[in-house]
C-alpha cells in the first residue's frame, strides 16, 4: 500500500488542486491520498474563506481520502513554521511514503540543494547570514546573499528562492531533514495563473487568491464556476450566504478589541511580531479602520503586507513566540484531528492506530482522555480559532453559532 501526502490550504479546492492531485498519484504511484490541511485561519493568518469541513468535503469529493488539519499555531505561521508542522504530521501519523507539491520551477534537484544548505547551514553560509544581518538586511535578503556566497553558479538558483510554492518547497525538503523523517518528496509543476496572481487563467487554472477577490467584488458564484471542480461550486452555492464566504474585514472588530486589550504590554511577545512591528502597531492604531487597511498602512519596505496580515492573524489568536518554541522543542505536533475521510478508507485509519507515534483524535471529546497536557494546550487553540470562526459566521449570517464539540467529521 502506497501512500502519498499533500500539504494545503483549499482556500477554496479549486481546477489547480484537483490536477495537483491527479499529479500525486501519477508521479508517486500512490493507492491513497492524505491531506493535511489548514483549519479555519490560513498562512496569512486571516480566516478561510469557508470553513475547513465545508474544504475538506471539497478535498474528498476530488481525489482525496483522508483530511487531517495542521495544528492552528503553524497553519497561520511563516513558511518555516508551516512547513515544520505539516511535515511533522505526515510524519508522525506513520503511513505516508512520500509528499508531492507544486512549485514554479518543477526542478526537485535545485529545491534540494538549497534546502540541504539551510538544514545543515555550513560555516560559509553562517558567516554570510550573521554579516549581513547585522549590517541591518531582512532576513529573506541577508539569506539569499548567505546562498549566493555558499552555492557555485548560484545565478541558476536566483529566481529558484523568489518564488512563494519553491519557498514552501524547499522548506518541506528542510524540514524532512532535519526532522530525520524517512518521507521521500517530489515536486510538479504549477500550471495557469501564479500564486499571487489577481488575474483569472483563460484555462481554468486561476489561483485561490484571485477566486477569492472575485468573489469579495461581486459575490457572484457564476464568475467563478469554471474555475471549481463541480462538487467544490456544489458546496460553495449550498453554503453561500448561510456559512461563506468569510472575508479578512469580517474580523476587524474582533481585532481591534484584541489590540486595544494588549496594548499595556505591547505586541511583541506575539509570534512573529517584532519590537518595530509592535511600535508600529501601536503608534498608528488610531486610523484603523478594517483589517485590509491596517495591513496596508502598517508595512514597511522591509515588512510585507502578508507578514502584517500573519502577525496580526498571531494577536487575534493569541499565538505567543513561548508557547510555538515548547511545542517545537517537544515534538511539534502530538495527535492528528481528522476532518474527513471516504469510507474506502478505513484501512488508513486502523493503519494510523497502529503505526501512528501520535494519537489520532476523531471527537474534540477524545483529547482529554489521548493527550499529554501540551498536546492538550496545543488542540485547545485549535478549538479557540473554530469558535472565534464561528463568531465570525453567526455574526455576519445570524446562523446558529455550532460548537466544535459538536461538529461531525466529514464522510464521502
Amino acid at each position: 500500500m502506497k501512500v502519498a501526502g499533500i500539504i494545503a490550504e483549499y482556500n477554496p479546492f479549486h481546477n489547480g488542486h484537483k490536477f495537483h492531485m491527479e499529479e500525486v498519484k501519477r508521479i508517486t504511484g500512490a493507492d491513497y491520498l492524505v491531506v493535511v490541511m489548514s483549519g479555519n485561519f490560513t498562512q496569512r493568518g486571516t480566516p478561510a474563506i469557508i470553513d475547513k469541513y465545508a474544504r475538506a468535503k471539497m478535498a474528498l469529493s476530488s481525489g482525496a481520502d483522508l483530511v487531517i488539519e495542521i495544528p492552528t499555531c503553524y497553519a497561520t505561521g511563516s513558511a518555516e513554521y508551516f512547513s515544520a508542522g505539516a511535515i511533522a504530521l505526515l510524519d508522525k501519523i506513520g503511513v505516508v511514503d512520500s509528499i508531492c507539491f507544486g512549485s514554479e520551477c518543477g526542478d526537485i534537484l535545485k529545491l534540494e540543494e538549497i534546502a540541504k544548505i539551510l538544514a545543515d547551514e555550513p560555516a560559509l553560509y553562517q558567516k554570510v547570514l550573521k554579516q549581513e544581518l547585522r549590517s541591518g538586511k531582512t532576513f529573506p535578503i541577508a539569506r539569499k546573499s548567505a546562498l549566493e556566497q555558499t552555492i557555485k553558479d548560484f545565478a541558476a538558483y536566483s529566481d529558484v528562492i523568489q518564488s512563494p510554492n519553491n519557498i514552501l518547497g524547499i522548506e518541506y525538503i528542510k524540514n524532512i531533514i532535519r526532522q530525520d523523517s524517512s518521507l521521500n518528496y517530489y515536486t510538479n509543476k504549477r500550471i495557469g495563473s501564479g500564486y499571487h496572481d489577481h488575474r483569472f487563467s483563460p484555462v481554468g487554472f486561476s489561483s485561490a487568491i484571485s477566486i477569492r477577490q472575485a468573489l469579495a467584488s461581486s459575490l457572484d458564484l457564476s464568475k467563478i464556476k469554471d474555475q471549481l471542480p463541480v462538487a467544490s461550486l456544489e458546496i460553495l452555492e449550498q453554503n453561500f450566504e448561510k456559512r461563506f464566504p468569510i472575508f479578512a474585514n469580517d474580523f476587524s472588530s474582533l481585532l481591534k478589541y484584541k489590540l486595544l486589550l494588549e496594548s499595556g504590554r505591547g505586541y511583541e511577545r506575539f509570534l512573529d511580531v517584532t519590537s518595530d512591528l509592535s511600535d508600529r502597531i501601536t503608534n498608528q492604531f488610531n486610523e484603523i479602520r478594517d483589517f485590509e487597511q491596517f495591513c496596508e498602512h502598517i508595512k514597511t519596505k522591509d515588512i510585507t503586507y502578508a507578514r502584517t496580515s500573519r502577525c496580526l492573524g498571531h494577536i487575534l489568536l493569541d499565538i505567543k513566540k513561548s508557547k510555538v518554541q515548547k511545542y517545537m522543542d517537544a515534538g511539534i505536533v502530538f495527535y492528528a484531528r481528522v476532518l474527513g475521510f471516504k469510507d474506502s478508507s478505513n484501512i488508513l485509519l486502523k493503519q494510523i492506530k497502529e503505526k501512528g507515534s501520535i494519537p489520532l483524535i476523531t471527537q474534540c471529546a477524545q483529547a482529554k482522555e489521548l493527550l499529554s497536557p501540551i498536546g492538550l494546550d496545543q488542540f485547545e487553540k485549535d478549538i479557540q480559532a473554530s469558535h472565534i470562526y464561528e463568531s465570525l459566521i453567526h455574526d455576519k449570517f445570524d446562523t446558529l453559532f455550532q460548537n466544535e464539540y459538536q461538529r461531525q467529521i466529514q464522510k464521502v
